[in-house]
């Protein structure tokens, strides 16, 4: 896989043609600004970012990681464009409310090299539980220029406008996607890479990087002025431009980053031609720019994802130059403000606007698709995974009276049936803080599961609280060796760095008792009778405890044992013993597992031999298949 996302990446001939996701397009648009250093934290939809720089990094000559979290990925980048080397950070949106801490004085003292943060935004939380979160407010908080591309092309140029940019005001630029931009492929015409600097020199001047009082003043009011001149290079970039102008219309259409796409794709079917205004620089706003486009008009339809910011600013430009103009969009209920757009969405819009008919009604097509029957099925975690053994031992050991601490990660997804093993979930490292308000206020038994990655990330003061503060909670940290949910990154315990080299493994266990924990202890969860009895006598104790669920996710067994042409042992149900109690699929839930003609069996293509089901059948029906 490296090889060919390197040919593709890597490629040096200048006007050639190659197919990329939009997140690989930002790694080129890097690539070709001299880019010497790049850091993530994964977060899908932006995780691609970071994977395809590690593939790339040693081959390339740069320096890339993957860092604890963002709030650290960020400080890193800012140490490497401090030194005089460009640097690329890149998250997702909820990622940016950890480095928010850091990027506020960021933007204030600003970097030395070209600085760009790349954000992927998820409307329709296809990756993003928590919520829908519209990361262009943080521009506005921050007076950090926000570029939105539309495409895998734009995703490419936009990051080089952005590192020019940032490099010629000394201020960092952010590059927002949404899902679809990120993981949309398309044809990039590619330019030359630069081989930037990847050493530096850090030089001590107090006058740019002090930001106590009065400094912070001062430096605030030089960003007030930057945000000014680049609002000027908005009024004229070609970022921000006008397709079908010489058209005459009543109506306009103002959009940015993938719902200008919809928007076009709609006119198209609707086969009419309307003014359409895209604007790719959408912080600072080419004022100017917007309000000679929405004079010439009666109406306007605003087209954004998540929340109605350039809608807002648009009704205050047309006060003073279009009083009487009418603003369709988010706040007048012709567009949804919540969730992902699509053309059916714009096109139902315009038609109300317009009163132009489609060939066919949408209303039927949706009726009839609303009438397929598709089977529902809850997500569930993969054959074989490790969580699902702690959940089944936490469910017996505890039962259900116990309150359950969700946190982020694969792991998530015990808050579905059967599992019922996380009674809520807010952010990375949450579990741990908010079982600790519990216990204190309550005499329920309570348990926070948090994942390995995620405690590195951000759980290791959520357990200095509890021990400092006397709280008893069970803490289970379920390590499967590898950053899981977001595409098998690496983490600080797996003893491998992004780049692919060997470093010191970080035991957990090590980090815990040094935090104070007294009772700790690694299990298998594959070892469900181990597993159940630690926690039956974890839960008694009168101080907080920790059990370190250790086993290595599934999938990354069955490849490295195909890789090593390893047998794998396969199970299957003795239709003699078995007395249909139905407890390996209903409550184990184990995907490999199925009921047909009223026999339960196991798909031989599905097993991966991880014995935890023959652990869980009460009647032993389950056995190891003979060859």
């Amino acid at each position: 896989m490296e090889e060919e996302v390197s040919k593709g990446i890597l490629s040096p001939r200048k006007g050639k043609k190659v197919i990329l996701l939009g997140n690989e397009a930002i790694v080129r648009g890097a690539l070709e600004s001299g880019v010497g250093f790049a850091s993530t934290y994964p977060g899908t939809p932006s995780s691609e970012v970071g994977d395809t720089f590690a593939a790339i990094a040693k081959t390339a000559g740069i320096y890339f990681e993957y860092s604890t979290n963002e709030k650290v990925a960020l400080e890193v980048a800012m140490g490497a464009s401090f030194s005089g080397v460009r640097s690329l950070v890149s998250m997702k949106q909820f990622g940016v409310n950890v480095a928010a801490d850091s990027l506020m004085p960021l933007a204030y003292v600003g970097p030395n090299a070209g600085m760009v943060i790349m954000v992927a935004d998820d409307p329709s939380c296809w990756s993003s539980a928590q919520s829908e979160q519209d990361t262009r407010y943080y521009s506005k908080l921050g007076h950090i220029p926000m570029l939105e591309p539309c495409d895998s092309q734009e995703c490419k140029d936009f990051v080089k406008f952005a590192f020019k940019l940032s490099e010629k005001f000394k201020i960092p630029v952010f590059v927002r996607t949404t899902t679809r931009v990120s993981h949309e492929r398309g044809v990039v015409k590619l330019d030359d890479i630069i081989y930037g600097k990847t050493k530096g020199f850090f030089k001590k001047d107090l006058s740019k990087y002090n930001i106590m009082p009065p400094n912070t003043m001062r430096l605030h009011e030089e960003i007030l002025k930057k945000i000014e001149d680049i609002r000027k290079i908005s009024e004229k970039s070609n970022l921000n431009f006008i397709v079908n102008q010489k058209i005459k219309s009543n109506l306009g259409i103002i959009t940015s980053g993938v719902s200008f796409n919809y928007v076009m794709e709609g006119l198209i079917d609707l086969n009419i031609k309307l003014p359409v205004l895209k604007l790719g620089l959408t912080y600072p706003l080419p004022e100017n720019k917007i309000k000679n486009f929405i004079k010439r008009f009666k109406s306007i339809l605003v087209v954004e994802e998540l929340e109605p910011i350039l809608e807002e600013e648009i009704l205050m430009l047309a006060k003073n130059v279009n009083p009487k103009l009418r603003v369709y969009g988010k706040k007048t209920d012709y567009l949804p403000k919540s969730g992902e757009y699509n053309e059916e969405l714009v096109i139902a819009a315009l038609r109300r606007i317009t009163g132009r008919e489609l060939g066919i009604d949408l209303k039927v097509h949706k009726k009839k698709y609303k009438e397929l029957k598709i089977a529902k099925r809850f997500a569930v975690l993969c054959p074989g995974c490790p969580h699902r053994a702690t959940f089944w031992a936490a469910k017996i050991a505890a039962g259900n009276d116990t309150v359950f601490g969700g946190d982020v990660g694969c792991y998530v997804l015990g808050m579905m049936p059967p599992y019922h093993t996380q009674d809520f979930m807010f952010s990375m490292g949450a579990s741990q803080g908010v079982i600790h308000g519990i216990e204190k206020v309550t005499d329920q038994k309570v348990i926070a599961f948090i994942g390995d990655s995620t405690f590195f990330h951000g759980g290791m003061p959520g357990l200095v609280n509890i021990v400092y503060n006397k709280s008893k909670p069970l803490i289970i940290i379920m390590d499967n060796r590898i950053t899981g949910m977001t595409g098998h990154q690496p983490n600080p315990g797996m003893g491998r760095t992004g780049m692919g080299e060997k470093t010191r493994e970080i035991k957990i266990e090590d980090i815990v008792r040094a935090c104070g924990v007294k009772h700790v202890k690694v299990v298998d969860p594959f070892n469900l009778n181990k597993m159940i009895k630690t926690i039956k006598k974890f839960l008694e104790k009168k101080e907080v405890s920790v059990i370190i669920a250790k086993r290595e996710c599934r999938l990354l067994t069955i490849r490295r044992k195909l890789r090593g042409d390893e047998r794998i042992h396969k199970y299957e149900i003795d239709q003699r013993k078995c007395k249909k109690c139905g407890v390996c699929l209903f409550y184990f839930a184990c995907p490999a597992i199925y009921q047909a003609e009223g026999d339960f069996n196991i798909d031989k293509n599905l097993c991966t031999g991880c014995t935890v089901c023959a652990q869980v059948c009460p009647y032993k029906a389950i056995k190891k298949v003979k060859r």
